[in-house]
């Protein structure tokens, strides 16, 4: 096709509302409509990747919505990737090529800011080729300490002139809140862009919800689109490593594993900085397979077998493996 095709920013309340699963979703039924469509995400933060046919990086989450929308990943669609080598600074991949390190502050500084005409170009190049091009989010778009050099938020979509569809987990409690705050704590120019909301992960009785959505856009003069229930399993690799500090972390196969001898057990050594650690996944999604993430040594005492994962940080890692004993 030739000229500019329309696109969306899918934005969340919070972080892990689901964005990146809406996103693929709404890939996926335009493509099942003949609409030609792609993702966009313009800045990941994530120690997991995905090499690309021409070997360049960028999420996982934009690879699977790309198999959505049933076209080739390309880096176009994450031209900026944050890969973080401690608490404070990252390795910086842009347009799947590595090209230094910075500090967290030197990045919100100044470089960040910069990479906008980047993304920006990317994100045209991908409308001049496809009817659509659905965009994802990061975080939340309400972090008022970052909006000065935001990209791939309001600053995206303002810049891009998207409509923003925001994305609220109502499992966790305070979804309306969420909503309502989310769009209090944004610029009036930045409040025009939002267009309406979208419930992630209930369960119950929708008609329960109604008289709250009522409100909601009364409060906002936004409507709610759609409510998406709760699903189990969906097996969707996690976009960043550093969550898997949380020790006991467990993936399991969507098949019950049978109890006793027969559970074949595998424990993952979570190494600080842990790379790419969703290739544990498919020993995960195997019958009878219980995979497990550990930091004591206690806990490797009835495993069947040991991972030790890669790592951002391998001296770091190292000194945590000797500590633990």
């Amino acid at each position: 096709m030739s000229g500019r095709g329309g696109g969306l920013l899918v934005a969340g309340t919070t972080s892990d509302a689901g964005k990146s699963v809406v996103t693929a979703g709404i890939c996926r039924w335009l493509a099942r409509q003949g609409v030609a469509v792609a993702p966009f995400k313009a800045q990941n933060m994530s120690l997991n990747s995905f090499v690309t046919r021409e070997g360049a990086e960028i999420g996982r989450a934009q690879a699977m919505q790309a198999q959505a929308c049933r076209i080739e990943p390309t880096a176009l669609m994450n031209p900026v990737l944050l890969k973080p080598g401690g608490d404070r600074s990252s390795q910086v991949v842009l347009l799947g090529r590595p090209v230094g390190e910075l500090s967290a502050r030197g990045y919100h500084d100044g470089r960040q800011q910069r990479l906008l005409g980047t993304v920006l170009d990317c994100l045209e190049q991908l409308r001049s080729t496809y009817d659509a091009v659905i965009c994802e989010g990061a975080g939340s778009p309400a972090e008022i300490n970052l909006r000065r050099t935001d990209i791939v938020n309001m600053g995206l979509a303002r810049g891009a002139r998207l409509p923003v569809l925001v994305v609220g987990d109502i499992d966790r409690g305070g979804v309306f809140a969420s909503f309502f705050g989310t769009v209090a704590l944004l610029s009036r120019e930045d409040q025009e862009l939002v267009a309406g909301f979208l419930v992630n992960k209930f369960r119950g009785d929708v008609s329960l919800l109604e008289p709250g959505l009522d409100m909601l856009r009364g409060l906002t003069g936004r409507r709610t689109y759609g409510v998406l229930p709760f699903r189990h399993g969906l097996g969707i690799d996690e976009e960043d490593g550093l969550r898997v500090s949380l020790r006991g972390a467990v993936r399991e196969s969507a098949v019950a594993a049978p109890a006793g001898a027969d559970v074949l057990r595998v424990a993952v050594c979570a190494v600080p900085l842990m790379s790419n650690f969703t290739d544990v996944d498919a020993l995960a999604a195997e019958p009878g397979v219980v995979v497990r993430f550990v930091d004591r040594p206690e806990e490797l005492a009835d495993a069947d077998l040991v991972v030790v994962p890669g790592t951002r940080g391998t001296v770091r890692a190292l000194r945590w493996l000797r500590e633990r004993g």
